[in-house]
């Protein structure tokens, strides 16, 4: 590439230790339609000739095809994807593949195949968040009338309906597909035209080009277009929040499959066994899951890490860019999928969670209402359940086994009707409020669900 400026070949170790074209590979079917799109806009400016446009285009399909099946000899004496393709395409059709390089610079082409290849990642990973958003919908439609113990500081508080639960995570996972969704601006902007820095003298219509490749925007400055990794590192951002709310219902799901909650079953074949341990059933996908976070995490620091000492405009150490993001992809992939796939077994053992949900303590608030219901200020009420509580530790009894005479003791407000307070379905039911677990709001929040995820 650089043979008129340098007296002597690069070093056999530069080369091994600067080559890219082991990973970034990858990136070719987007550096086709890229050079396809410049062809074009090269063709329009009177730059090739219709023939040599055609032979270009014939020369690059037939590239993308040996590639896909296996035939393409990639080298790495050439260091990257975008000089592969191009000498290839060089010597198969000769000097009209050395002519696609005209005003452009590699800078501004693996700018471009980045944007191509993250937009259509985006759609990919929102795919599979569907997915995962389908199987925890199906899996609460399935138990939609199952009550559940709700937890905070992981101890037991309120009740909820377990299809409640489940849709948190629904939600989660919408918004961090809204933030894919929104991340597509700031990639949807084609950096091509931009040289390796300055443009070219020879401009060529860019907003053609855009068009040609579906970019809803051009950039207007070409030192900040090729310098911009911001919307990769937005990706990285948004695969690491992903891994959050991946590692968050992991913790969940691990607790509820241990033998001390044992409120879930996971299927055996999502598990894996002890080598030692004959009656072990370990529930590997969700601690796997929960220990790939760390590396989403690791990538976007990463990126972020090369990023911030770096001068305008391009510099080799943007290089380190892909691989944090290639791994990030396939990790968030794989994660979501697997994830999706053991939920779609997991079966939810109610006989526990009937015990579970027995505990008259989860309805210790609905009693204060009770109270504030009839004017009692809710600090005073909140105290008058609390002393009812450890008067129930105090007696070795329940909420609901305490006579009305020790709660007329605490409060003469109490009357015979407050054990209506304590009724499970009851309580859950007045839960009415936009946003809470009563019945009516679940099963409008399931049907909504259902619908946008067909």
């Amino acid at each position: 590439m650089w043979h008129g400026r340098f007296q002597q070949d690069t070093a056999a170790d530069l080369k091994k230790f600067s080559e890219s074209v082991s990973f970034d590979w990858r990136l070719y079917p987007y550096d086709i339609d890229g050079s396809l799109a410049h062809a074009a806009a090269l063709t329009e400016a009177g730059l090739l000739t219709p023939e040599e446009n055609q032979a270009i285009g014939k020369g690059l399909l037939e590239i993308r095809a040996d590639i896909e099946k296996g035939a393409f000899a990639f080298d790495p004496g050439l260091e990257d994807i975008h000089m592969n393709i191009e000498a290839a395409l060089t010597r198969r059709i000769g000097d009209a593949g050395a002519k696609l390089h005209t005003a452009r610079s590699r800078n501004d082409q693996v700018a471009l195949d980045l944007r191509l290849y993250l937009r259509a990642e985006t759609g990919a990973v929102q795919m599979c968040l569907r997915g995962l958003q389908r199987a925890l919908t199906a899996l609460a439609v399935r138990y939609r009338e199952v009550i559940f113990p709700g937890y905070t500081h992981l101890q037991r508080a309120q009740p909820v309906f377990f299809a409640h639960h489940l849709l948190a995570y629904v939600e989660m996972f919408q918004r961090d597909f809204d933030r894919l969704e929104d991340g597509r601006k700031r990639i949807g902007v084609l950096p091509l035209g931009s040289g390796a820095l300055a443009g070219s003298s020879i401009a060529l219509d860019r907003e053609f080009i855009a068009r040609r490749l579906g970019f809803e925007a051009v950039s207007q400055n070409s030192m900040d277009a090729v310098a911009d990794r911001d919307f990769a590192c937005e990706f990285l951002a948004g695969c690491a929040l992903i891994g959050m709310h991946l590692s968050r219902l992991s913790e969940d799901l691990i607790l509820w499959a241990s033998a001390e909650f044992n409120f879930i079953t996971l299927s055996d074949a999502y598990t894996t066994g002890s080598s030692l341990m004959p009656q072990k059933k370990n529930p590997d996908v969700a601690e796997l899951t929960r220990g790939k976070t760390g590396r989403l995490y690791g990538n976007l620091f990463s990126l972020l890490t090369t990023l911030k000492g770096l001068p305008m405009t391009y510099n080799r150490d943007m290089q380190e860019d892909k691989e944090p993001l290639f791994d990030s992809i396939d990790t968030v992939k794989a994660s979501l999928s697997i994830c999706a796939a053991m939920l779609g077994e997991t079966r939810l053992n109610e006989e526990r969670l009937a015990s579970s949900v027995a505990d008259a303590n989860l309805l210790a608030t609905d009693l204060a209402d009770y109270l504030v219901e009839r004017g009692v200020p809710f600090r005073a009420a909140h105290a008058v359940i609390g002393k009812a509580v450890a008067l129930c530790h105090e007696k070795n009894t329940t909420l609901r086994a305490l006579p009305l005479e020790d709660y007329q003791a605490l409060s003469p407000v109490f009357q015979r009707d407050l054990f209506e307070a304590l009724d499970l379905r009851k309580a859950v039911a007045a839960r009415r409020a936009t946003g809470a677990p009563s019945p009516q709001n679940v099963a409008a929040q399931l049907k909504k669900w259902e619908t946008l995820l067909g």
